[in-house]
């Protein structure tokens, strides 16, 4: 059984940074591709980023320049590295993985979820 945590949401100002964290278990995060997504009031689930398992990362335009994906194996996580975070990001934040590694973008390839973390960009 496959499960995600993540963790790192909050308030932050415009121009600002943040760190989002999901800890995997159940599985070896070399087996998974892995991705976030982002869900803003009032709109559609959207993808933002995918590592997979090998190969280079993936970003929506909006974010290129300013969100980073990574993952540190030993400790079976992964990683948002978001700076200069503008109002437009605001959204609860969704760590997500494919275990048959399918290099997707799509909702409905990835099998398991985390429970999401909010972040809120605000003055």
């Amino acid at each position: 059984q496959v499960q995600l945590v993540e963790s790192g949401g909050g308030l932050v100002q415009p121009g600002g940074s943040l760190k989002l964290s999901c800890v995997i278990s159940g599985r070896a995060i070399s087996d998974l591709d892995m991705a976030w997504f982002r869900q803003a009031p009032g709109k559609e689930r959207e993808f933002v980023t995918r590592l997979p398992w090998r190969g280079n990362s993936v970003y929506i335009d909006s974010v290129k320049g300013r969100f980073t994906i990574f993952r540190n194996t030993p400790k079976n996580t992964v990683y948002l590295q978001m700076h200069r975070l503008t109002p437009d990001d605001t959204a609860v934040y969704y760590c997500a993985a494919d275990a048959d590694r399918r290099a997707s973008r799509l909702i409905s390839d990835y099998g398991y979820w985390g429970q999401g973390t909010q972040v809120t960009v605000s003055s």
